[in-house]
This record gives structure tokens, C-alpha cells and sequence, in this order.
């Protein structure tokens, strides 16, 4: 039966089920091999001779998937060459994390990547440096930054997103017969990108951000009530200690005064908008709804909110859940949020689903016209940003993994406990909110379809009504 607005209602629900206090899943030495070898696959495939992988504080994912760390607050290079030897070249405060690094690997100093007035101990140039890393007479080398540069108005193969001072002592080390090209995509390029697919020991370690974001974010909605403040509700998405990879909002009212991107002292008031993210490796989950018990408590010009926002905008969420399984197009998923939710009045503007891993957007292959087929192993967040001029936004913003009937075997035999949380979050899917997911889909955050638009009445929630 096709899915319409008139097929979902407000109803008294139970809470979906969070689970604090899991313990970390550390990747496997074996899935850090296997990440080593799908890399040299794919440098081998576009026959380069090196990679250099560029990496800092914001942009570290790529330099991770195989060091396992960020180089914090300098720059780093990870040079790998194609006989899979690797040098790492860091600054002064990453030396001693050399010895640390999932894959074998020597290290030169490089003081450039260090902090302002550091000591700069070296009588070596850049260039030289990444000569002894050996740079030095290869034909062809990739850079991987963070951007893919999709735009077809430009050669992509020759943009590059890495400091200029790096950028030019590259050039200046490999002298002017070798062919620099753009090889972000070696890591998240949606067609082939190593990171893209994830094993059962990736999926359980990205699971464990997934539920951290989503277990922080049910107690920290049930915490919203008129009086607090955006920093009492924001101390609460602070979860075991784990770095933040996007900035946490706890927003009421109006967002961005003064130009403020953090929770502040603003204190919550009853009819305010309000949005609430948080995210961690592996996960985000970001809702925005109303501080009311009702929509008579609202402004007579938006107690139609339920109507013109909630509703559609949860339509989609649902269709896009019901639809998304292994073997879809990505077009097909663009296509679907245009049929249900109209971009021309509903103002979203991104992909309507995209990967992650690490970070909170990897890349994504949901485009118009993408044949990109998603796969078993993939990471999506749900991401669909509806806008109505004069409403509040609407979100609930989870992650789900991608997994065929051989990669679902391997979960449930390897990590029970985690394959019993993704059954009971199926469960109250199917029970509580009448969703139907296609057996591919699992859930990794616990509150994946679960739609509060009034936040002080912590009993009601959207439901599909038809089953």
C-alpha cells in the first residue's frame, strides 16, 4: 500500500530502548590488514607509484583508517608506497604516537607541521624531509586530502585540497617528470572507495558511536523543559569522554545570534523552536521540534506545524526507510524524497542520505541520476533537511548499516550482544512504529524512526497507522 500523509498519526508510544555504559570495539589487527590491502588494491588499480594522504584535526579520517590515530593539533602525511612500505611524516607533539600505528611503519620529523614558535630543529628543508620519506623519482603519485570535487566543470584529477607549503615541497621533492593526481577517491569515492564498505568489526566498532549519540540525545530530550538553559541540556549529549566529530547544538529559539554556534546561557522558553545534535564516530542523531505539550501552545501562525511540517517531513523518513535495502540505485533514493517530499516546497538542498564512518559525512552515492548501487557494509545517515519559512525545522536525523545475509550471519555469530540490540531496535520498529524495514537494514542508532514533535509531552510520538 503506497505511503501518503493521511498514513501517519500522533499517538501515545513507549520510548525506543537506549544502552549506556557499552564497552568500546577495539578494530581487529586482522580488519587494519584488510584496510592495507583494499588501499594498495586500489592505488595498484589506478597504477600509482605513491599515495600521500594528508591529514589534521578536521580532516584525519583518511590518515586513521590505517595509522588509527589523528594527528591532533598539527598536520600530518602518511607516505605509502606501492610495495606497501610507510613513513609517516609528523610534527613535534605526534613523534612519540609513531610507535602506535596500526600499520608498520617509519617516521621523519617534520617541525613545519608543529605549533606556532615550537622548536624548529633541523638544518633539513620540507623538501628534503619528504625525500628521506621517499618521495623522490616516482611517475605517478596520488594525494588523498578530504575532497572529491565532484563538479564537472573541472579537471578533478588536478585539484588538490592540502597546504600550499606541502603541496609545493611534494611537487619540489618529485621534480617536474612526475604526474600529481587528486586520489582522494582511493578512500571515499561512493562508486569504489576502500572506507565506503565496512566489515562486521567495523559495523560493531561504528555502532558503538552510533548508540553512544543516540542514547545521549533520548535522555537529553527528555531533559527539555522550559527554564533550563542550552548548556544544562547540552552537558548531557557529553558521553563517555568521546570526542565530538561535529559541533554539538543545543539550540532554543532563534539560532546563530551573535553569531554563536555553541550552547549558551539562552534559557529555554515554552513555544520555542528547538535543535538538538550530537555525533560521534560511526553516528549522528539531531532531531528539532517544538518546546510545547501541544500545538494549542504554539503561535496561532504555526499550530499547523503538525500538517505542513512534521507530517511530510516524516513521510519521507518512513519511505525512505521502507524503500532503502542492497541493490538499490542511488537515484532511486533521490527520486523517492522528490516524489514524497518536493524539494521546490520543501527547501532541502543536500543528498537525502549519505555515508559515514569516522566522520559524520563521508561521502554520498544518493544523487539525481546515480547508478551507484548500495552495497552491503554501507553506513548511511539518514539526512533529509526539510525548510518552511515561519516553521521549525524537523529532524530525526539516525544511522542504519547496510547488510546482506552473509554479513548478518557474521555479526550475529561474532558479536551477539550487538546483533540482540539491532533485533530489539527491528523489533520496536516494526511493534511500536509500524515500520516495516526490508531485512538488509540495521539499525545502529536506538532511535531510529521515532518522531517527538511536541518535546515537553515525552508520550507522543508519529506512528505509521495503516498496519
Amino acid at each position: 500500500m503506497p505511503l501518503s500523509p493521511s498514513t501517519f498519526r500522533l499517538t501515545s508510544v513507549e520510548q525506543p530502548a537506549s544502552y549506556p555504559g557499552l564497552p568500546s570495539m577495539t578494530l581487529h589487527a586482522r580488519t587494519i590488514q584488510e584496510r592495507h590491502s583494499k588501499i594498495l588494491q586500489q592505488m595498484a588499480s589506478q597504477q600509482l607509484d605513491t599515495l600521500v594522504v594528508y591529514a589534521d584535526k578536521e580532516h584525519g579520517g583518511n590518515f586513521e583508517y590505517l595509522t588509527g590515530f589523528i594527528p591532533r593539533f598539527e598536520e600530518a602525511l602518511l607516505v605509502l608506497h606501492r610495495n606497501g612500505k610507510a613513513v609517516l611524516v609528523l610534527g613535534n607533539e605526534n613523534l612519540k604516537l609513531a610507535q602506535h600505528s596500526r600499520i608498520p611503519a617509519d617516521v621523519v620529523h617534520a617541525p613545519w607541521f608543529s605549533l606556532p614558535n615550537q622548536p624548529m630543529d633541523t638544518d633539513l628543508t620540507l623538501k628534503e624531509v619528504l625525500r628521506s620519506a621517499g618521495l623522490t623519482d616516482q611517475k605517478r603519485v596520488g594525494i588523498a586530502g578530504w575532497k572529491l570535487f565532484t563538479s564537472n566543470s573541472e579537471d578533478n584529477k588536478s585539484l588538490f585540497d592540502i597546504p600550499t607549503f606541502i603541496f609545493q615541497a611534494i611537487q619540489s621533492a618529485l621534480g617536474t617528470d612526475t604526474l600529481l593526481l587528486n586520489a582522494t577517491d582511493v578512500f571515499i569515492s561512493p562508486w569504489f572507495g576502500a572506507r565506503t564498505v565496512n566489515n562486521a568489526n567495523e559495523i560493531a566498532h561504528y555502532e558503538y558511536g552510533a548508540n553512544l549519540a543516540s542514547s545521549a540525545a533520548l535522555t537529553a530530550l527528555n531533559a527539555v523543559e522550559a527554564g533550563k538553559t542550552e548548556k544544562e541540556i547540552a552537558a548531557l549529549l557529553a558521553a563517555d569522554g568521546q570526542l565530538n566529530n561535529v559541533v554539538t547544538i543545543a539550540a532554543t529559539g532563534e539560532r546563530f545570534e551573535n553569531a554563536n554556534l555553541y550552547p549558551s546561557d539562552k534559557q529555554i522558553q515554552r513555544g520555542d523552536k528547538f535543535s538538538l545534535t550530537v555525533s560521534y564516530k560511526g553516528g549522528l542523531t539531531s532531531r528539532a521540534a517544538y518546546v510545547v505539550n501541544n500545538a494549542d501552545e504554539l503561535e496561532p501562525e504555526v499550530q499547523d506545524y503538525l500538517d505542513v511540517v512534521a507530517i511530510p517531513y516524516y513521510h519521507a523518513v518512513v519511505s525512505w526507510l521502507e524503500y532503502i535495502k542492497v541493490g538499490v540505485k542511488g537515484h532511486e533514493i533521490y527520486d523517492l524524497i522528490e516524489r514524497v517530499l518536493p524539494k521546490a516546497e520543501y527547501h532541502w538542498h543536500l543528498n537525502p542520505g549519505h555515508l559515514v564512518a569516522d566522520e559524520e559525512w563521508l561521502c554520498s552515492p544518493i544523487s539525481p541520476e546515480s547508478e551507484i548501487l548500495l552495497a552491503s557494509g554501507m553506513l548511511l545517515q539518514i539526512d533529509i533537511i526539510p525548510s518552511r519559512k515561519g516553521y521549525a525545522g524537523a529532524s530525526i536525523e539516525d544511522t542504519i548499516a547496510l547488510a546482506d545475509e552473509t554479513l548478518r550471519q557474521e555479526i550475529a555469530t561474532l558479536y551477539p550482544p550487538l546483533w540482540q540490540r539491532i533485533m530489539a531496535r527491528r523489533k520496536y520498529l516494526k511493534n511500536v512504529l509500524n515500520i516495516q524495514l526490508h531485512e538488509d537494514v540495521l539499525p545502529l542508532s536506538n532511535t531510529v524512526g521515532y518522531l517527538r514533535p511536541w518535546l515537553l509531552d515525552k508520550t507522543t510520538a508519529l506512528v505509521r497507522s495503516d498496519k
